[in-house]
């Protein structure tokens, strides 16, 4: 089973590699078999996401409801939501 197949958008995420590493992130999209795009809404805004491998990246087994459910519906998703998600579960 390929990594990218884990992974599910408003999936939390940890930059394991890169000048982001030990950031938590949400997945916002799935681009291919290898990227995501992601953000925090910190050092990386919802306007610039990262494109990261799926390699680069430890998995948690939580999902942003809130995050999935806007994406899935194309409604705005704001950099305030994304910190109070990740502030939420307070990963850190």
């Amino acid at each position: 089973m390929n990594k990218i197949d884990e992974l599910s958008v408003g999936q939390i995420v940890k930059s394991k590699a890169g000048r982001d590493k030990d950031r938590n992130f949400i997945v916002i999209k799935k681009v291919d078999c290898q990227y995501v795009l992601i953000a925090d809404g910190d050092l990386r805004k919802v306007d610039n996401l990262k494109r990261k491998k799926v390699k680069h990246l430890l998995i948690y087994n939580l999902i942003s409801e809130e995050v999935r459910k806007r994406v899935l519906n194309d409604d705005k998703i704001t950099n305030l939501l994304l910190r109070k998600e990740l502030e939420k579960l307070d990963l850190n």
